[in-house]
Formats: C-alpha cells, structure tokens, sequence
C-alpha cells in the first residue's frame, strides 16, 4: 500500500490551492483527478474575475488555472489524472481506480476532499432530447473544445452561470434567443446580465420551460409565466425555434466521499443542499478529512481557492511543518479575505450558512 503525507483529490481550484499551499512548508502531497487534464472549472472560465487584485482582479479563469498548476509542479506536486477516487475508509486509506483498470489501495495522514460540484437538471416533457444540456457542458463543449453546442440556444436560468455561459456562447457565433428564469428577478451580477443585454438578448423573469419539442433533437421550446407561488399561468406560454436548451439551475456539492466516511452533514440550500460540518480549518468531523470548495458548499471559484489555501495551511500545521505561530497569522489573513468576498448582498447568506456549519460542528 502507497503512503502520502497528504492526498488532495480534486485537481480544481480548491484541490491545488491546498496542494500549493502544503507542499510550500514541506508535506509530501498527491493529487488524484478524475479527468484527463487538470484544473476544474477554472479551464473553462475565458472571462477576467473582478473584485481586487488579492482575489485575481482581471485575470482570466484558465489563466489563473495555469498559474496554479505551474506552481505545483515547481513545487513537486504529483498529479495523477484519471484516477478515480471510489471510497475513502476508516478516514484514512482511499481506494483508486487508475486509468479505468487497476485499483490501487493508498493511505494518506490528512485528506482534502476539493471534488467540487456537479449540474443540477430540471424534468420536464421532452427534457431528454438530444439538444438539452446543462450550461457547464456547454460551456465545456465551447470553451475547452471549440465546439458549438448549438445555433439557437435557449438558456434556462439567470444566475451568475446562466449569465456568464450566455455571453460566451454568443462569443461563440451562437444565437441567445432568450434567457428566462422562474424568479422574479435576475438572478447574477449586474456586470454579467449588462453584457448579455447589450447583445439584445431578451429577458423572461417570472417564466419557467414547459417542454422541449422535437423528434430526434430539440426542435422548439414552450415556456410559460408563473405566479408568485411558481405555479403556470394557463394562457401565458410562448414557443421559441431553439435547437439547444441550456440547463443553468444550480450546482450540487458532489460530497459522495464524505458522505461515504460518514462524515457530519449538515442541509443548507443557500449552499447547495448537504455539505460537510467543519470548522474554521476546513477540517470535517472526522479527524484528518477536510472539504473546500464547493464540496463544502457553492461559491465562486476565488473562495474554492482560499478554502484550499486555509486547509493546506492547516493540513502542514498539524503534521509539524509550521508552527502554531506563523500559521494562525497566515491562517487569520485568509480568513479577512474570505470575510471581503462574502460581504454584501449573497456574499452575507454564504457567510451566515457557513458560520452555521461550524457551529452544527462545534454542537
């Protein structure tokens, strides 16, 4: 059985900002991805982050990404693509499966579990089609591949994502005919919707989709309005000539391997649903295991990586390669940092949400 003094899995954001963040002090660190190339969202993210020059002010996602990446390599981060982690027993000793074929039984002293989020789906009649995607694959199938996921594309949510995956998608060549969202108003930042506005693009708040239309793909689309109490407005609908219908309705902490390691969970919708009970460390209930980004709860990705920084922090403390002293001070300024992201508006509800997983913790 291989031994590592520490195992992020998850090579996103959060995953190598803890990596980095250990292996500066000395720990010996491994990295497990499932995918075939490193990085998480960050690749996919071509517009610049704002905010300030601490959070990565007007540097672009896949930039950033390889910053990241090229850190953990000088520092002599391994990085093992395709490996699947599919269990995590006794808090210690993971089982991967390696390139599709082996299985290979490794332990580790602390555990960072960075394994992010996956799309939430919406059912509705003809939501099936070949052509109904989430906004992420298409986000994938543009960005990272230079594929059109489309011509005409429909996207279903105003949040940050649904915003965002718009304006690139219309970078693309392709056609917004519509975003439309069940809330009564939109639901990203102003920056991203002014964007997708100035394109012409036209807004539907107050409408959900009432079916996909099509034999083989999509061919069509009918959303309707609703009421305050988000039922359908008989006579409301309206039918789009789409070929593509964009999912952007949310993310799910995909927290399977701390569930598996039984692992406090605690229900927060304003997170994403079950996430992780930890505390300030990052650390999770059982002793050894942490959690950061959004396994530990939906944010943006200039938390995921303050999260994985505080949790490498803390993972290199507890193994003696820095003293109490120097590691509460750095500690204590990512914590401010983290403090400035979460002010204001959403901000404040993901500082309240997560002020309560420590104490669910702490309880």
């Amino acid at each position: 059985m291989k031994r590592y003094e520490m195992i992020s899995i998850g090579a996103g954001p959060a995953g190598l900002a803890g990596a980095i963040e250990a292996a500066k002090r000395g720990v010996q660190v491994v990295v497990f991805d499932e995918n075939d190339r490193p990085g998480g969202q960050l690749f996919k993210q071509i517009h610049k982050f704002f905010g300030s020059h601490e959070h990565f002010a007007k540097i672009r996602g896949f930039n950033i990404g390889n910053e990241l990446l090229q850190e953990a390599n000088r520092l002599g981060v391994e990085v093992f693509l395709n490996a699947v982690v599919i269990g995590i027993y006794d808090g210690r000793v993971l089982n991967v499966m390696m390139n599709n074929k082996n299985i290979e039984h490794v332990k580790a002293e602390k555990i960072l579990v960075a394994t992010g989020a996956s799309e939430n789906m919406v059912p509705f009649p003809g939501w099936t089609l070949p052509g109904v995607i989430g906004a992420g694959a298409a986000q994938t199938m543009a960005n990272i591949h230079g594929i059109k996921p489309g011509n005409k594309i429909l996207m279903v949510g105003s949040g940050n994502v649904g915003l965002v995956v718009s304006y690139q998608l219309l970078q693309a060549g392709c056609e917004v005919v519509a975003i439309i969202d069940a809330a009564p108003e939109i639901g990203g930042y102003g920056v991203h919707a002014a964007k997708v506005a100035r394109y012409g693009v036209p807004f539907y708040m107050s409408h959900t989709i009432k079916a996909a239309h099509g034999k083989d793909s999509v061919e069509g689309a009918t959303v309707v309005e609703v009421d305050k109490e988000w039922k359908p407005i008989p006579g409301t609908e309206k039918e789009f000539d789409v070929d593509t219908i964009c999912l952007a309705v949310g993310l799910n902490p995909m927290t399977q391997l701390l569930r598996m390691s039984k692992c406090k969970m605690v229900y927060e919708p304003v997170l994403g649903g079950y996430v992780p009970a930890h505390d300030i460390n990052q650390e999770t209930s059982i002793p050894g295991i942490y959690a950061a980004g959004d396994v530990s709860g939906i944010e943006e990705a200039s938390t995921a990586i303050i999260e994985g920084r505080i949790a490498g922090l803390s993972i290199a403390h507890s193994l003696g390669y820095l003293d109490t002293k120097d590691f509460l001070k750095e500690r204590d300024e990512q914590l401010r940092s983290l403090k400035g992201l979460r002010s204001g508006g959403h901000g404040e509800a993901r500082r309240s949400a997560k002020e309560h997983l420590i104490r669910a913790l702490e309880g």
